[in-house]
């Protein structure tokens, strides 16, 4: 019964978390908003700065790792340790290939002098300045959380392969998944709000 407890105690912790996630993501989202309708056509030419193929192959990345770490949660429940572990693997993956894609993106941004408070953008107008800076402070933001997944995923990985994640004690690869979903929520929202902003 104490263990039935701890695990519903955990999991309502998890959840707590990740609502106050959600709450520091709505506020920048509420921050984009705010500045969106005051410089509408400038955050719209921002945008266009953006590749939208590059974003939405992101996109793609993230929402394939959601199922597959989904898949391993399934695949550990019925006691399929190789299967939990090649989805894990695979999921794993996904993030660094996330990051990796990102990592380039804004190497290139930086390269062509689009970087909050640069030359060019100072000298420039004011909402395309405030545009930038949004996106490299919320998708930098989000990049911290792929990879804080990326190590609880890890750590879940190790415990599998440990046996010590299995079908009757799964509450830590089981949070794991839920905090990688919530990073994967998170980028449905930025990726319209930045790549397909009209």
């Amino acid at each position: 019964m104490s263990k039935q407890i701890d695990k519903t105690g955990i999991k309502i912790g998890m959840w707590l978390f990740l609502y106050s996630e959600i709450i520091l993501f709505g506020g920048l989202f509420v921050l984009y908003a705010a500045y969106f309708h005051k410089y509408p056509e400038f955050f719209v030419e921002g945008g266009k700065e953006l590749n939208r193929i590059i974003g939405a192959g992101n996109t793609i990345v993230l929402l394939v790792s959601s199922f597959t770490v989904a898949a391993s949660i399934t695949a550990i429940q019925r006691n399929k340790k190789k299967h939990a572990v090649s989805f894990l693997i695979f999921s794993i993956l996904c993030g660094a290939t996330f990051l990796v894609v990102k990592y380039f993106e804004w190497g290139a941004k930086i390269h062509h002098d689009i970087y909050p408070n640069s030359e060019t953008l100072v000298s420039g107008e004011p909402g395309l300045n405030i545009f930038f800076g949004l996106y490299y402070i919320i998708t930098g933001l989000h990049g911290i959380h792929v990879i804080i997944g990326m190590i609880l995923l890890t750590i879940s990985l190790v415990l599998v392969l440990a046996g010590k994640v299995n079908a009757s004690r799964f509450s830590m690869l089981d949070n794991s998944g839920l905090y990688w979903h919530l990073v994967d929520l998170i980028w449905i929202f930025v990726f319209p709000l930045f790549y397909l902003v009209l």
